[in-house]
């Protein structure tokens, strides 16, 4: 059956509601108890340890320490100006996403900011602090964007750029994010730029682990000229189902078959010795299936 591009339009805006209206009360609690973490976590150790990783918790410390703003006023006001920017460039549709981080997350900062009063924290081993903020932040992240929502952050001005400029999100995200991880430094000192990195790259790595979760599966592509005896090792002996395609080589246009197969992690090594035993000379990658779902 053929779509014609409204049809298409149409039938993407259909799913697109489906995917925001699913388990949106689950998905909603889970947003405000995110935000919640990481409000009570920027005030009880980042702007403690006044440590600038980016973002607008990033602009916040700095113009703290240079002006004596509030940081909840500041992350408010910068959230609305990114909301409108929001709204003129990428559409009301994004706002949807962005809308309630932009309001609740400042409020939360300013309701924890007296909390955090009565909580005392020796500040003394800043790597430690480091570690936990990567941590802590890291796994309430993953929580917020596993739920399909977002904070009203830069990223705003990344997507920006990617739709009027053509610039990766990645690359301006870095750009931004560094020049305020070294503007930080200026002000706080370059010992908690070291400190930043260390958070930065913490946060990305709970960050996905929460998103996609600890790999139970590989999933594996083989090329090799024994694909009779490879498949029935892995079918008969392994008793995992193969799937078998038609290749083309990219340099030589050499036809030949690829051998797909996802394994439970813990048989990793049976298959890939059991591949090399057959076909010292097989190609074949291994990757990580995070999600496997279908099939009989």
């Amino acid at each position: 059956m053929l779509f014609n591009d409204k049809k298409i339009d149409e039938l993407s805006i259909d799913i697109i509601n489906k995917i925001n209206k699913h388990n949106i009360v689950k998905r909603y609690v889970m947003l405000i108890f995110s935000l919640f973490v990481s409000a009570l976590l920027f005030n009880v150790l980042t702007l403690k340890s006044n440590i600038v990783y980016g973002g607008l918790n990033g602009i916040s410390i700095i113009l703290k320490n240079v002006y004596e703003f509030s940081p909840s006023i500041v992350i408010l006001v910068s959230s609305l100006i990114l909301l409108l920017f929001s709204y003129m460039y990428l559409g009301k549709e994004h706002l949807r996403g962005v809308l309630i981080s932009a309001i609740v997350y400042p409020l939360f900062v300013e309701i924890t900011s007296l909390i955090s009063q009565n909580i005392y924290l020796e500040l003394d081993d800043m790597l430690l602090i480091s570690i936990f903020i990567g941590i802590i932040s890291g796994f309430a992240n993953g929580i917020m964007y596993k739920t399909g929502f977002s904070n009203c952050g830069l990223p705003i001005i990344s997507q920006i750029l990617y739709k009027e400029c053509k610039i990766p999100v990645s690359r301006s995200s870095l750009i931004i994010n560094s020049t305020l991880v070294i503007i930080g430094g200026l002000f706080t000192g370059f010992t908690n730029v070291m400190y930043a990195l260390i958070i930065i790259y913490i946060n990305s790595f709970i960050l996905d682990r929460v998103i996609l979760g600890i790999s139970e599966n590989k999933a594996f592509y083989i090329i090799t000229n024994e694909d009779d005896l490879v498949g029935e090792y892995i079918t008969k002996d392994l008793n995992h189902k193969v799937t078998i395609f038609d290749v083309k080589g990219g340099f030589l246009k050499k036809k030949d078959q690829v051998i797909l197969t996802v394994v439970p992690t813990r048989e990793y090594y049976k298959v890939t010795e059991g591949i090399k035993a057959i076909d010292k000379d097989a190609f074949f990658l291994a990757c990580d299936a995070y999600e496997v779902a279908g099939g009989k």
